[in-house]
């Protein structure tokens, strides 16, 4: 396990010598101050709910939940994961699924901070996500505390790591929550999805945590001409460059990571590009939208999350805005 003494190696830089990029610096001043790695207001954490057609409910406003919807700080203020945030709460809706959220009462789970080596903020954020949560389920036994999240970093801390500090749940992604419900008739495609379609596995989805075939049953069901594997895919797949906090710093070593994979994403031909994760997803659309620019790319090329991918299949009436539109939040 390499990561956890690159992280251990972090950690002494930071919190030791204090030697870290200055742009990371604003983004762990960002969490420290306003809980979110933007510095977005916190108090627009709901703003995604606006104009869905339905209530989305409040913990505390229902006691009935089964799911407790982790939004994630992506999902709530940057403009591309809100749609899928919006896609996911939507489907929910349409299974009859019973779900809430925490609003304002969710922070940064911590995970940038401590990919980065600042344990301190990890610390401080994670206690205060564990005690809001130990509060939203009560007495549930830990069975019943079941979160969905959209985010695999969000995913991958709330299930891996919140355990060490008295909060234990049961977290699923939200592909593996979509796949149930297709496989159970809860949701039903109806319009299969044109063109050829690729699926691009987030590494804390894929390789740490084994979620596999979830996404994939959820992009066959939906997808008219199925997937299109790319040549690093499943256990083998290749980051998007923004996993360990370099979603919030700059390459400048040879290439970009994340045109890497983009190019190999295009040598599919795919006309989707399937994502599960919202850095992923801001990554991916950079890269396509640089090889659009120099005309290395079809123009309708679009990189979206399964969610956005289902619910075009399922309600197909739903105005589901193409994520590429979306400027970055």
């Amino acid at each position: 396990e390499h990561i956890d003494h690159i992280v251990d190696m972090r950690r002494y830089q930071v919190l030791i010598e204090s030697s870290f990029p200055s742009e990371a610096g604003v983004m762990l001043r960002n969490l420290e101050n306003k809980g979110n790695p933007w510095g977005a207001p916190p108090n627009t954490r709901e703003d995604w709910t606006k104009g869905l057609g339905f209530e989305v409910p409040r913990v505390g406003e229902v006691d009935d939940f089964e799911y407790l919807f982790w939004v994630g700080c992506a999902g709530a203020f940057e403009d591309r994961a809100k749609k899928t945030t919006r896609a996911v709460a939507t489907l929910l809706h349409e299974a009859g699924v019973k779900f809430a959220i925490l609003g304002e009462g969710e922070t940064c789970t911590g995970d940038p901070a401590r990919r980065l080596g600042n344990e301190f903020i990890f610390q401080m954020l994670a206690q205060q996500n564990v005690e809001t949560l130990n509060e939203a389920f009560g007495d549930r036994e830990p069975a019943k505390r079941k979160i969905v999240a959209t985010c695999p970093h969000c995913f991958n801390t709330l299930a891996n790591e919140y355990g060490q500090l008295g909060g234990q749940f049961e977290v699923v992604h939200h592909t593996q929550l979509l796949a149930h419900l297709v496989a159970t008739g809860k949701l039903t495609p109806v319009k299969p999805v044109d063109g050829t379609l690729t699926y691009h596995d987030p590494c804390y989805l894929g390789r740490h945590n084994r979620v596999f075939t979830p996404p994939r049953e959820v992009l066959g069901a939906a997808a008219a001409n199925g997937i299109v594997e790319m040549p690093r895919n499943s256990e083998r797949s290749f980051c998007c460059g923004a996993g360990g906090a370099r979603m919030w710093m700059e390459e400048r070593i040879g290439k970009r990571i994340n045109v890497e994979r983009a190019e190999e994403a295009l040598s599919t031909g795919a006309r989707t590009i399937a994502v599960g994760c919202p850095f992923c997803s801001t990554m991916l659309n950079d890269g396509v939208t640089g090889k659009k620019a120099t005309g290395e790319a079809d123009e309708n090329v679009e990189v979206v999350d399964v969610a956005t991918v289902l619910l075009r299949s399922v309600k197909p009436e739903a105005a589901v805005e193409p994520e590429t539109a979306a400027t970055a939040g």
